[in-house]
């Protein structure tokens, strides 16, 4: 059954449909450097779980402004005053999102500047294409913050780095930036130019694509670990 997606019930996030089934979905708190606080995560709960059956060719996923996206809202975070049992339950949702968007069977192309980092990893690490510009720039400063990941960069992250720079990235609170990142499979594309035109570019190439081989793809592959 085809259902619809209607933009305006989105607030958190920017929901733009082009005309080739291709989404524009775009992270827009550019005042927190798009940082996660729970309504978005739960837009993209809704977003991704009804966008399979939606017509949803392919995702781009972006962030407004300067930075991709900054990571758990900590503000939020210290203002909820939330117990060890109230946060889990907020990983949870995070857990429910990222894997929405892995899974699901549509392509996410993840276009990515300024700061990407701790939950903007997480977030960023379950898209199936990352393409970056000059200025991104990649860290896991929950170490340093007194937390511990909880979006998935202890699988995901280990899956495009390897386990001994991600538990260094955590320790240490070490930055990756452009070719060195790229060297180390923080993204798949680097461009001098526009990390947001270079990922419409991808998506209108996968958009062309049979969405059963996309799905195929994007939800049999992504689930080969788990097999």
């Amino acid at each position: 059954m085809t259902v619809k997606i209607d933009p305006a019930h989105f607030s958190n996030l920017a929901v733009e449909p082009q005309n080739d089934g291709i989404w524009i979905v775009t992270l827009n708190r550019p005042g927190k450097r798009n940082a996660l606080n729970i309504e978005t995560i739960e837009e993209l709960v809704a977003f991704f779980s009804v966008a399979p059956r939606a017509g949803v060719k392919a995702v781009v996923l972006a962030g407004a402004g300067d930075h991709f996206c900054a990571g758990l809202d900590l503000i939020e975070h210290h203002d909820e005053d939330r117990s060890s049992a109230d946060f889990m339950h907020v990983c949870l949702r995070w857990h429910e999102a990222f894997n929405k968007m892995e899974y699901g069977g549509v392509p996410v192309i993840a276009a990515l500047q300024g700061a990407v980092v701790g939950g903007g990893l997480e977030l960023a690490s379950s898209a199936h294409v990352r393409v970056m510009d000059r200025s991104a720039y990649f860290a896991l400063p929950e170490g340093q913050r007194g937390l511990f990941t909880g979006g998935g960069a202890t699988i995901r992250v280990t899956d495009l780095v390897g386990k001994s720079r991600m538990i260094d990235m955590m320790l240490t609170g070490r930055v990756y930036q452009g070719d060195e990142a790229m060297n180390v499979g923080l993204a798949q594309y680097m461009t001098d130019g526009s990390s947001f035109d270079m990922a419409m570019e991808l998506a209108s190439k996968v958009a062309q694509n049979l969405p059963l081989s996309n799905f195929a793809i994007c939800s049999a592959a992504c689930h080969m670990q788990n097999m």
